[in-house]
């Protein structure tokens, strides 16, 4: 019986830590894989078509997220800043990423009625 309980509860303490250490992961994950490079429009730029490497804009994407899209822009200065979009709809832009941690990720701009910029997400297909 004693056993049963010290068992129970440690599975309990491994859950709770495991638990912890994934939202953890999870939260600082889009810093972590993709924000090791500050944007440069000109890489990329040369960058959108490449097959070089598997993550090729990847490593633009948290700094461009978190630094250079400004709520508020409008939807035709992003387009100048970044290119061309890979997919294009009334209220977003994709612009592929590539290949990362195995997982095809695009960068999604989201846009009001307006074409104002609302908010942006690195997401994965």
């Amino acid at each position: 019986m004693k056993l049963i309980n010290l068992s129970a509860i440690a599975l309990a303490v491994f859950t709770v830590i495991l638990t912890i250490v994934f939202f953890s992961w999870w939260a600082f994950k889009d810093e972590v894989v993709f924000g090791s490079e500050k944007f440069d429009q000109t890489r990329w730029m040369e960058l959108a078509n490449s097959v070089q490497k598997d993550c090729r804009r990847g490593d633009m994407a948290y700094d461009l997220k978190s630094h250079i899209l400004i709520r508020g822009a409008k939807k035709e200065a992003v387009m100048a800043l970044l290119g061309r979009p890979s997919l294009e709809d009334d209220s977003a832009l994709e612009y592929d990423l590539g290949k990362c941690m195995h997982v095809y990720h695009a960068l999604r701009i989201y846009f009001d009625q307006d074409g104002r910029l609302t908010h942006s997400q690195i997401s994965s297909h």
